[in-house]
């Protein structure tokens, strides 16, 4: 039987047989129907202070649970402002829904007062949208957006609604099954590929897995342990893909790449058998692409086609999903065990051996100094107060890349980092949005002072609601990862870096009535932390660290990923 209503309840409707416990958004004039109907409607709504902070807090909820986030923001300017979190969540592949507002359906087209091209301007930065000019539509598009932007290759999804589509009434009838016949998902892969992989990595002397974000979003980080502890295999997991491994396994090497670890980028370079799952060979991975993994065969599994060959053409392609696909090969590897399992196991062992040496040669050992903060001390410090297992958030810059190298993650879904889009400004909401999924979990915001600046409006939103999270900035005075470029590479010439004139941290903190400090004292870091965690509420933290400090290794732009250099260059003493 159906029931007459709205148009945003019947929005609301759908959000609550989504499951769809809270979103986020910020109000105006278009939307106005719908928040008129969140009054009275037991759904929660969180007020962000900027709309593009409402799409990465969506992403945060989302890259924390594995679930569906949701932001709202009205037309035009609002509409504009999620483009960023939009695009962000597009690039890691993030599940999102977008709900916006446009003018009435007549006036579109007009030039209207706030009228934005919402639809035409999302359509790159979303897996799909829609534009709603009819209440009839609304109940239909609204489940076929989250079927979307939860299935196959996660991404977001925006629904843009007309004025009249939120004031109008009609009999709602809910949506018992989805039909997208151009819309097609292959979970299983091919049998005959997938047996033919399990005999390559039997037949492998020097084999790698090569893990990636896939792996997190397909929920197959125990297919991922039981693979290499059943062949031994050593992994490499990419930013993306942080926590798909424990950090803490014996088979886990560490983060491949443009700041990865020598061992990683050596074990990459040198292995016979690539095995790629959910990962999209990036450039800050590969570097020069010629000359990655040059000796290998490679098994390449995702669930998007499009990523198939893209950038390094298989030698075994696998469409589907990561966790069926392993489920499957593990089964087949466990067949083939009795009588190829100790096939190579001579090379194996050398190949274990070299690796082992790679990480003894020039392991990943944070820099300490008793005159400055090293933000290497800093993150180490991070690590052994989150113990491999609280939520951690950072930007894009040299922030984010110490935190890869020296902080654990001993499950998925706890690293959440800007990773294909690199976007400033996005830790401390996507930290936020972490926090309303889980309440009583230890959430940290690592920033830099730069992308600190850019989200600070939302320390307003974490006071309102009492958040207990950690926000630790960690504060060179600079623009880090450009002046780090700007030094190796452009002469020195530091342009347009330096940031001057930061805000006293604590005075700021204590105008949002949050908990702050400022440090400046290697001493300071331990207590100041345990300060910090021991606050029940929200808790700023001014880390001021060494303003020169460079992350290392480093490959550089155009090199291939052996060639790394591996510390800053020594000054060479010149003779009186």
């Amino acid at each position: 039987m159906s029931t007459l209503m709205s148009g945003a309840r019947m929005l609301l409707e759908c959000l609550v047989r989504e499951g769809v416990d809270c979103f986020f958004g910020y109000p105006g004039g278009v939307t106005l129907p719908l928040y008129d109907a969140v009054y009275d409607h037991p759904i929660r709504h969180v007020l962000v202070r900027h709309e593009e902070n409402a799409a990465f807090a969506a992403s945060g909820y989302a890259r924390s649970t594995g679930r569906v986030g949701v932001c709202c923001a009205t037309s035009g300017p609002g509409s504009t402002n999620l483009v960023t979190g939009l695009t962000d969540s597009m690039m890691d592949s993030i599940p999102v829904v977008a709900i916006t507002g446009q003018v009435h359906s007549k006036l579109i087209g007009s030039d209207a007062f706030q009228e934005a091209d919402t639809f035409g301007i999302t359509r790159s930065s979303t897996k799909h949208n829609y534009l709603v000019k009819s209440i009839q539509d609304l109940p239909r598009v609204i489940h076929e957006a989250f079927y979307i932007a939860a299935t196959g290759r996660p991404g977001p999804v925006l629904v843009d609604i007309a004025k009249d589509v939120f004031q109008g009434q009609a009999h709602y009838q809910p949506v018992s099954s989805i039909h997208l016949p151009g819309y097609k998902i292959n979970l299983e892969g091919h049998t005959g590929q997938i047996r033919r992989a399990a005999q390559m990595i039997w037949e492998a002397e020097r084999p790698l897995v090569y893990a990636g974000g896939g792996i997190i979003s397909s929920g197959a980080a125990p297919e991922l342990r039981e693979l290499v502890e059943l062949c031994d295999l050593p992994a490499v997991c990419t930013l993306m893909g942080l926590g798909g491994l424990p950090s803490d396994h014996p088979n886990f090497i560490s983060m491949p790449g443009m700041h990865g670890s020598y061992a990683s980028n050596m074990a990459l370079t040198g292995c016979d058998l690539l095995i790629a799952l959910g990962v999209r060979f990036d450039d800050r991975v590969t570097g020069r692409l010629s000359a990655f993994a040059p000796h290998a065969k490679v098994i390449h599994v995702d669930i998007d086609p499009a990523e198939i060959g893209k950038n390094r053409a298989p030698d075994l392609p696998i469409v589907g999903d990561a966790q069926h696909v392993l489920r499957r090969v593990i089964k087949v590897l466990t067949e083939l065990e009795p009588e190829a399992g100790s096939r190579n196991s001579a090379a194996r062992t050398a190949w274990w051996r070299q690796i082992r040496a790679w990480k003894e040669e020039h392991p990943l050992t944070p820099a300490m100094s008793a005159q400055e903060i090293k933000p290497q001390h800093l993150m180490a410090e991070v690590d052994r107060i989150s113990g491999g297992n609280a939520i951690v958030t950072s930007d894009v810059g040299q922030h984010q890349m110490w935190a890869a190298q020296f902080i654990r993650f001993n499950a998925p879904r706890l690293w959440l980092s800007s990773g294909g889009l690199g976007s400033m400004g996005f830790s401390i909401p996507a930290a936020m949005g972490a926090q309303f999924a889980h309440p009583d979990k230890l959430v940290i915001a690592l920033v830099g002072d730069g992308g600190f600046q850019m989200s600070l409006p939302e320390l307003s939103t974490i006071s309102a609601h009492r958040l207990p999270l950690k926000i630790v900035i960690v504060n060179n005075g600079y623009l880090g990862m450009v002046r780090q470029w700007q030094e190796l590479f452009y002469n020195n010439r530091i342009c347009a870096t330096e940031l001057e004139s930061f805000p006293d941290a604590e005075l700021l903190a204590a105008a949002y009535r949050i908990q702050g400090r400022t440090i400046t004292r290697p001493e300071e870091v331990r207590p100041a932390l345990e300060e910090a965690v021991g606050q029940p509420g929200p808790y700023l933290l001014n880390v001021k660290v060494a303003s020169f400090e460079n992350v290392y290794p480093m490959v550089p732009a155009g090199a291939a990923i052996n060639e790394m250099t591996l510390a800053p260059p020594q000054p060479v003493a010149v003779p009186k």
